[in-house]
């Protein structure tokens, strides 16, 4: 019923920037978190950044000061802005979504988008 749909990403020259969207379809009576992850090739899913719904934001040591999270809670979209972008940045990136409907609590996940960075 709830589904997850990511756009955004794209190939791009280090330094550039790119904005990723991640917006619900479906009924979420509440939204606890609205995170994004990320995975490289060859290694684990990495939370990147993460919202929570009393506004605490968390990001991984690599890239703050270059990302940032933020929310629409009406919509129920998820935006991760990428500045300053690094071949290391290069992955396939997920947003991920806690929230409660009505079959409970319930957590669901985009269907991924790659983020290529070029140097």
């Amino acid at each position: 019923q709830v589904q997850l749909v990511e756009s955004g990403g794209g190939l791009v020259q280090s330094g550039g920037s790119l904005r990723l969207s991640c917006s619900a379809t479906g009924t979420l009576f509440s939204v606890y978190s609205m995170d994004w992850y990320r995975q490289a090739p060859g290694k684990q899913r990495e939370l990147v950044a993460g919202s929570t719904s009393g506004g605490r934001l968390n990001y991984t040591d690599s890239v703050k000061g270059r990302f940032t999270i933020s929310r629409d809670n009406d919509k129920n979209t998820v935006y991760l802005q990428m500045n300053s972008l690094k071949p290391e940045d290069t992955a396939v990136y997920y947003c991920h979504f806690d929230g409660v409907t009505v079959q409970g609590w319930r957590d669901y996940w985009g269907q991924g988008t790659q983020v290529t960075v070029s140097s």
